[in-house]
Formats: C-alpha cells, sequence, structure tokens
C-alpha cells in the first residue's frame, strides 16, 4: 500500500461580508443574540457566484500551493450539499474551469462532513495505487438554500470554499481515518430535494428547499460524536492527544466545541477556531481553517493535527494528520 499525505491546501470566499447588525436588518435578531449563542460575528455571503466558481478558486489556490500542473490530478471530489446542479456534477464543472483534463470527477454528499469523507476517499485511491495525486474539495454556497425569513437558521451558515491535494509520498501523511453515519437522524438537518411529481404520482408532498434544523438534537449529536472520532484515530495510531498540536474541528458553534474541550479534558486553545469569521460553511470550514493555519505560519513540518466535523445525514468523522509539507 502507498503512503499519503497533503502536498497542498488553498481556500476562498466571497469578498461580501455580512455581518450580525447586517442580519438584524433582515429578520428579528440582533449581534448579541447570535455572538452570545454561537460564537458567530459574520460570514462571507456570495453575489451571484454559484458553488462550481468558489470550488475552483480554492483549488487553482491548492494547486499554486503544491506547485503541480492540474492535469497530473487523476480525481476531483467535490464534497457540497449545495451543487449548481443535479447534473452535472459540481466537480466535472469544476474539472473544465481549472483543466485537468486527466481526473475523473464526482461529488459526494456527506453534509459537513463531506471534506473528511471526501480525504477518506482520495487516501484509499492513493493507497491502492489507483491514482497518484487527488484534489479534494469541500464547497458550498449555503445561501441559496437557507430560509431568510428564519433566524434559527439563516444566521448561522455562510459560503466558501477549501480545497488541499493529496499525493502518493515516501513518509506517511495520513496517519488515520474514521468516518461512521446513523440515519436515523436525518430527520435534525435536512435540505429537501424536488417533489416527487409526475403524472402517475398522487398524495404529492410539496416540499420547500431550504435548511431546516433541530438545533437541540443536533448539537447532542455533536457532542457525543466529537470526541469519539479524536479518540478513534488516537487509538488507531502510536499517539496520544499531548503529541496532537492542534484539533480543527467543523466550525458551527462554539458552544459544542467548548463542550467537546471540556468533555475531553483538555484546553480549548488546542482547537483551531474561525467560525467568528465565517461562520458554518459545511464540507468547507475545516479545509477553509486549515488552509488560514498554513498561511499564518502555525503548521511546522511533523505536527500532528485531527481534523473532526459532524453534519446532516446524520454523519461525522476524523482525520489524523502529520503535516509534512
Amino acid at each position: 500500500m502507498n503512503n499519503v499525505k497533503i502536498i497542498g491546501v488553498g481556500s476562498y470566499a466571497p469578498e461580501r461580508i455580512v455581518t450580525n447588525s447586517d442580519l438584524s436588518e433582515i429578520v428579528d435578531t440582533s449581534d448579541e443574540w447570535i455572538s452570545s449563542r454561537t460564537g458567530i460575528k459574520e460570514r462571507r455571503i456570495t453575489e451571484g457566484e454559484d458553488t462550481s466558481s468558489l470550488a475552483a478558486k480554492a483549488a487553482l489556490n491548492a494547486i499554486k500551493d503544491a506547485n503541480i500542473n492540474p492535469l497530473e490530478i487523476d480525481l476531483l471530489i467535490v464534497a457540497t450539499t449545495s451543487p449548481d446542479s443535479f447534473t452535472p456534477s459540481t466537480a466535472c464543472l469544476v474539472q473544465a474551469i481549472i483543466g485537468a483534463d486527466n481526473a475523473t470527477c464526482f461529488d459526494i454528499g456527506a453534509a459537513c462532513s463531506g471534506f473528511i469523507y471526501g480525504l477518506n476517499v482520495g487516501t484509499q485511491f492513493v493507497k491502492t495505487g489507483v491514482a497518484k495525486t487527488v484534489l479534494v474539495i469541500g464547497a458550498e454556497v449555503l445561501s441559496k438554500i437557507l430560509d431568510w425569513e428564519d433566524r434559527s437558521t439563516c444566521v448561522l451558515f455562510g459560503d466558501g470554499a477549501g480545497a488541499a491535494i493529496l499525493s502518493k509520498s515516501e513518509t506517511n501523511g495520513i496517519l488515520s481515518i474514521f468516518t461512521g453515519s446513523d440515519g436515523k437522524g436525518a430527520e435534525f438537518l435536512k435540505c429537501p430535494a424536488v417533489t416527487v411529481k409526475n403524472p402517475f404520482a398522487s398524495n404529492i408532498d410539496k416540499k420547500s428547499s431550504v435548511v431546516s434544523m433541530n438545533g437541540k438534537e443536533v448539537f447532542k449529536f455533536a457532542v457525543k460524536t466529537m470526541p469519539i472520532g479524536i479518540d478513534k484515530v488516537l487509538k488507531d495510531s502510536a499517539y496520544t492527544i499531548d503529541d496532537i498540536k492542534y484539533i480543527v474541528p467543523h466550525q458551527a458553534n462554539m458552544r459544542i466545541i467548548e463542550h467537546v474541550a471540556k468533555k475531553l479534558g483538555i484546553d480549548n486553545e488546542k482547537f483551531f477556531i474561525n467560525l467568528d469569521r465565517y461562520g458554518n460553511t459545511s464540507a468547507a470550514t475545516i479545509p477553509i481553517a486549515l488552509d488560514e493555519m498554513a498561511k499564518q505560519g502555525l503548521l511546522k513540518n511533523g505536527d500532528k493535527i485531527i481534523l473532526v466535523g459532524f453534519g446532516g445525514g446524520l454523519t461525522f468523522g476524523s482525520v489524523l494528520i502529520e503535516w509534512l509539507i
């Protein structure tokens, strides 16, 4: 089996910053209400760009960081809940934009856990020799599937994209991966597609394609599964929590992160946080954070970090990485 490592990261977010005060002019809310309950202060919202555009820009930044030619990419995976279309896939649209003509392309749907699922899939392709270079992107334009009159959801989310490039390596950088799902909780966080409507259908149940969430149940799921994910990848490796420089969590809610830190008995400072500036960008939160950490010089060669997330599905997962860039 081949070794695998990350050789480049990149991200992109729309220029338009929407603050909590801006939202208070749209729905009945306030900066204090949002900040105290979530830790979010602002988010980026697209003014017209769709998911493939954000994804392609993040991908090009990762390609530049990795110093490769797009033609070297064998596999292109986009994790998204908000694709441009049912078909073609967002991955195929990105392929055309960035010139990754030799890549096999497909999307995966695991909501906020999507980037971790994508890393898992890409890692297996490289390990088995089916691919040498894999581009994994988490990209979302959640603003197009929000109910902007529902203050319980519209204040939480933002738009953005992040990407990482995996490559065959002499030294292993992907030390352990864990993923899981719980479909019994599907109703707790969802966004319906189109209604089943045809000349033969009866009892048509009209659906509204906007995000809805049972926040209490999602919170319970998150604080249960994130510690499980962290413990699992540590047990599958030779490391302990003391060996980990940073934990990069899905950026959903500061209260969740604080609860997980307390449950694990570790300092909040071990968690990298940027949700105050981006909100919840679903599949994009972890790769955006990873790129910020790299650009800020927080990651050094040999550092061990854990990526951990949860999302609709319900889904969850974690990855233990040795930073080898």
